[in-house]
């Protein structure tokens, strides 16, 4: 053996190199009760809402599944895009919807609601924009709903994106009206306001806290 190769061999067998690490484990999906789902359907029922039962998927992937959720057919004001929702969300949105953005679209910018339109419910995936470990969404379980922009009878579609800092009055008054309807029904409510991230969309999470931005 030549007195390189013997060196290099003595280096290789001092060399300590580091493990890489292990990320840590996904929270298994937090799922509501049979009690609390079969309360929340009759909920649903209760106020005239029409929906379809799914069938639940646990096992998704790491955090992510679909238990006790619903698929809303008809709340009265109709929704674009919306997929799997968990039934609590889905009665805050109806509630919203009915009772929060379809007044205020009225009484405010004087045209009838005829369209929500949705970004979209269940994703899975961890939260965006937001610092600290990683943590899944609230759209990993279908807890969370995101809403784009709004249609209204008499052709005006208000979008977050273009519409959210808008000049005319009104329109700021009936994102501001709407906002504060999200923020009594839902746990987290995050709009433009919180982060670039929600620059175009409001963040609708059924999730028992009391964040509003």
């Amino acid at each position: 053996m030549t007195v390189v190769s013997l060196a290099l061999t003595l280096a290789a067998c001092g060399r300590s190199d580091r493990p890489a690490p292990v990320a840590p484990p996904r929270p298994e999906v937090q799922a509501p009760s049979d009690r609390e789902t079969a309360q929340c359907l009759a909920d649903l029922r209760a106020l005239g809402v029409d929906y379809q039962r799914l069938p639940d998927r646990p096992a998704m992937g790491p955090g992510c599944g679909l238990v006790g959720t619903v698929k809303l057919l008809d709340i009265g004001v109709p929704t674009a895009n919306l997929g799997a929702v968990r039934c609590g969300e889905a009665r805050a949105y109806a509630a919203w919807a009915r009772n929060g953005v379809a007044p205020a679209a009225y009484q405010i910018l004087g045209s009838e609601l005829t369209r929500v339109i949705s970004m979209g419910s269940y994703a899975c995936r961890d939260t965006v924009g937001t610092s600290g470990p990683a943590r899944r969404s609230g759209h990993a379980i279908a807890n969370a709903i995101d809403i784009g922009a709004f249609e209204l009878k008499d052709g005006r579609r208000i979008s977050v994106l273009r519409d959210w800092n808008s000049p005319d009055p009104d329109i700021r008054r009936f994102f501001e009206t709407i906002r504060t309807s999200a923020c009594r029904r839902f746990g987290t409510v995050l709009t433009p306001n919180f982060n670039a991230a929600h620059r175009d969309h409001f963040h609708l999470e059924d999730d028992g806290k009391s964040f509003c931005r």
